[in-house]
């Protein structure tokens, strides 16, 4: 199981977010979090880091017991979840090609393997060409493809996908929405908060709907009809990440 909450409140600075929170997901499964603005879905996915507490009868993510886990364990979870910002975070004195090798060292990669997994990454993505420019000089979804490619370096287990898509236009959204779930179909849980309801039908999925504080799951998202169209994932393997 790669996240098993049961009867779980999510707080932060002792504030009472979510409440009475019940959610498991399985490797390789792709879950879709929707919602108002400040209904909790943040929050949520704050919680499976270890940026927010959480108490109640199960906590468990990764096999991580996120109810008693120390602080010095948190940096050893976060190296096998693979986080996803809406506003990309990518360090803009730096090129592409530099933005991913700070991550690879950081996480001690040995500098003969880095070049490789870099390449094979931005390769992933469809932005091979772009290693040399900086941020600044791509275009929004070129850049959040680039913060995917910077979270899955360590081929994570879990990928924790915060608003991908909330500032790209459709069809960027759905280019990115298409590499998310090919990573789910090689392996890794994907859990992605969104506000775009036209891509949840897009691919099938597990949805959780947030309000008054609570998570509730709506079912399976997915049209037969258009998701061929946008997912083509047949050619994908475990060892693609």
């Amino acid at each position: 199981m790669t996240i098993d909450y049961k009867n779980i409140s999510v707080c932060c600075d002792g504030l009472e977010i979510l409440k009475e929170v019940n959610f498991k997901a399985q490797k390789g499964e792709f879950i879709f979090l929707t919602g108002k603005v400040g209904s909790g879905k943040t929050s949520f996915l704050r919680s499976l880091f270890g940026m927010y507490s959480v108490t109640g009868e199960r906590a468990y993510v990764l096999g991580y017991d996120m109810q008693s886990i120390k602080q010095k364990k948190l940096p050893e979870l976060r190296r096998r979840l693979g986080i996803i910002f809406q506003d990309f975070q990518l360090l803009p004195d730096r090129t592409v090609y530099a933005n991913l090798e700070f991550v690879l060292k950081a996480t001690g990669w040995k500098k003969a393997d880095i070049s490789t997994r870099i390449a094979e990454v931005l390769s992933q993505v469809e932005l091979s060409d772009k290693a040399e420019e900086y941020p600044h000089e791509l275009s929004g979804g070129e850049q959040q493809r680039v913060a995917i490619a910077r979270a899955i370096l360590n081929t994570p287990e879990l990928i924790i996908a915060d608003e991908p898509t909330g500032n790209l236009d459709l069809e960027t959204s759905k280019s990115i929405l298409n590499i998310l779930y090919r990573l789910s179909k090689s392996g890794a849980t994907v859990v992605m908060s969104t506000h775009n309801v036209n891509l949840i039908p897009l691919v099938e999925a597990r949805v959780f709907n947030f309000t008054d504080k609570t998570m509730t799951e709506t079912g399976i998202s997915v049209s037969d009809e258009t998701k061929e169209d946008v997912i083509e994932y047949d050619n994908i393997t475990e060892e693609s990440i």
